[in-house]
């Protein structure tokens, strides 16, 4: 039987209806595809954004960070680097950086200046700093897992355990705020500084604190369970982690997202782009982007 016209409208508005609802209800922007920016590298990881969209990110084997531009030029930020992984700007536009080839964590200047801003903790080298983000007052998180690394000249783990540190705001204390996970990789904090999320990547969960106003973290909530190597947050809420893609959580822990990455391992992800709203991906040996249609929590300002 042929349709009526008034059917064949019904059904083309409620097709048109789908569709729009369903590009409403993701978080990639409508047509946008992932896109391989560059490749090439040894292993990318730590990307972080300036508070104009430049994105910076690191190729630990071949100590180096890159940059690439809001322009979409890529160019050579800093090498040596100290085998750099994860990294996050703070306020003043410091790069701080996991610098591992000496377990050090350090604050790169603009024009590539470096600092040692804390190595050590209790007279012993740290594990190897491997992911950190910066509290708007300054203070510093970060993750202290163990990898072994070619370039260093130990076997075994020098702390007794890997765990997350607070670095007080005028770089004059360091305390353990965790001290009961397995191994913690991934981290990242709310913009307004209240919560805080680290994967516990070796236990495959990742868990929410509330922090305090002191730097110590109470309220710890499990999320989901699974682990990351690095992560992210949007304005909403949601909360990106890296492993086999991305995948996406809502603020109560329900998956919303999956971005498959044609790599073997996707290592971290950041928003970037003049308006904040591009997924940029490190993922092995490439570099890779996503439009959303959503902006990033944790724009550098």
């Amino acid at each position: 039987m042929k349709p009526s016209r008034q059917f064949s409208l019904f059904t083309l508005t409620c097709g048109l209806l789908m569709t729009l609802s369903a590009q409403a209800g993701s978080l990639i922007a409508p047509g946008a595809k992932l896109e391989k920016l560059s490749g090439d590298f040894k292993f990318t990881e730590g990307p972080t954004a300036d508070s104009a969209g430049n994105v910076f990110f690191t190729d630990q084997p071949n100590d180096r960070i890159m940059k690439w531009s809001v322009e979409g030029k890529l160019t050579t930020f800093l090498q040596p680097a100290g085998r750099s992984n994860g990294m996050f700007f703070d306020s003043k536009g410091n790069l701080i950086a996991c610098a591992d080839e000496k377990n050090e964590l350090w604050s790169i200047s603009p024009n590539g200046r470096t600092t040692v801003i804390w190595k050590g903790h209790q007279d012993r080298l740290l594990n190897g700093p491997n992911d950190v983000w910066v509290h708007p007052n300054g203070s510093i998180y970060f993750t202290d897992p163990f990898y072994k690394r070619p370039w260093w000249s130990h076997d075994a783990r020098p702390q007794d355990g890997e765990h997350v540190y607070f670095l007080s705001a005028d770089r004059k204390s360091l305390t353990r705020v965790t001290t009961d996970l397995k191994q913690p990789n991934g981290i990242i904090g709310s913009a307004d500084g209240h919560q805080l999320f680290v994967a516990d990547i070796g236990a495959q969960k990742t868990y929410r604190y509330d922090i305090q106003s002191d730097g110590t973290l109470a309220h710890k909530t499990l999320l989901c369970e699974l682990g990351s190597d690095g992560m992210t947050l949007d304005v909403d809420g949601n909360l990106y982690l890296t492993g086999r893609g991305v995948t996406v959580f809502d603020k109560a822990g329900k998956q919303i997202e999956k971005i498959p990455v044609p790599e073997g391992w996707t290592a971290n992800v950041s928003f970037g782009g003049a308006d904040h709203k591009t997924l940029f991906i490190t993922a092995s040996e490439g570099l890779y982007s996503i439009r959303l249609q959503v902006r990033g929590a944790n724009a550098a300002k």
